[in-house]
């Protein structure tokens, strides 16, 4: 079996092992507000990469061999903000998509109010599960990186963060945006969920703070990249191997980094951040063959 080969079986183990974690912590579907509870589990259980939780659980294994009892919850979390976005960006108010993952969108199955209201609940019912870490913490030690980790979570998902680049892209909607405003966008929007999880496994795992750096900086490479390529495969993929409508961007007559720059200059741009992201990754301590062979997986993603 050759060495890709090896690497996909452990990709699909890994993605498997974290739905099944989801699983864990996804609310029972009981009660008055039954709806909401069966759209937030159908929003998660709708797929994806798992792309944050695993570069968390995989930033902690470099600098401890292993995925502490504190890490498991914040994994959990970022992807339920993750999943919270993408219903968020759905709506009609925002993408106006009917798709996602192969289904209909959140919105689309359950109406738009719930739609609303599974974005939100997603994101509240987060912070509810990343603060249970703090249960498995058995030193003061431990408990202070796991209030740093809550912090970081809240600046990278906040206005400061993910809403802050998602606030930048719905004002500029529809026109022409200059390319800082586009790496704005995308640095947050994107990105600072990406280096959130990241510098949350650095944290629990108790990186010093200058390898911290390090981490955010390859993260912040990977983010640009991985959202430049997303951009790309709006323009190349197919509507039955991304799961969503194509040519999106064109529809909502949005301003990308293909639109920008084209997509030859897109496509090199991607080489280019991959490497960068690369060197970052070799100046760490520790190795994680795993990890590499991750980032440029998903930096060459075809979905």
């Amino acid at each position: 079996m050759s060495a890709k080969e090896i690497f996909k079986q452990e990709l699909t183990k890994r993605t498997e092992e974290i739905d099944q974690l989801l699983e864990q912590y996804l609310p029972k579907e009981t009660g008055q507000q039954k709806t909401i509870l069966e759209a937030m589990n159908y929003s998660v259980r709708a797929g994806g990469k798992r792309l944050r939780p695993m570069l968390m659980q995989e930033v902690c294994r470099l600098f401890t061999g292993a995925v502490l009892d504190t890490v498991p919850p914040f994994m959990a979390a970022v992807e339920l903000i993750h999943t919270s976005s993408l219903v968020h960006d759905d709506l009609p108010c925002m993408d106006d998509d009917m798709m996602r993952r192969g289904k209909a969108s959140t919105w689309a199955e359950y109406g738009e109010d719930m739609g609303v209201l599974a974005g939100d609940a997603l994101m509240m019912y987060a912070f509810e599960t990343a603060s249970s870490a703090f249960e498995a913490c058995t030193e003061p030690g431990e408990l202070l990186a796991v209030g740093k980790a809550m912090g970081m979570l809240a600046r990278k998902t906040g206005v400061y963060g993910m809403i802050g680049g998602q606030t930048v892209d719905v004002e500029l909607a529809g026109g022409p945006i200059p390319k800082d405003k586009l790496d704005f966008i995308y640095r947050l929007k994107t990105g600072s969920l990406i280096e959130g999880s990241m510098l949350i496994g650095a944290l629990l795992g108790g990186a010093a703070d200058e390898d911290c750096k390090i981490v955010e900086n390859l993260a912040s490479k990977l983010g640009m990249a991985f959202q430049i390529q997303d951009d790309i495969l709006d323009v190349t993929g197919s509507e039955a191997v991304l799961g969503k409508p194509v040519n999106s961007d064109e529809k909502n007559s949005k301003t990308t980094y293909v639109t920008l720059e084209g997509l030859d200059k897109a496509r090199e741009d991607v080489k280019k951040l991959s490497c960068e992201a690369i060197e970052e990754l070799n100046k760490l301590p520790g190795n994680n063959e795993f990890l590499e062979a991750l980032i440029q997986l998903l930096i060459s993603r075809k979905k």
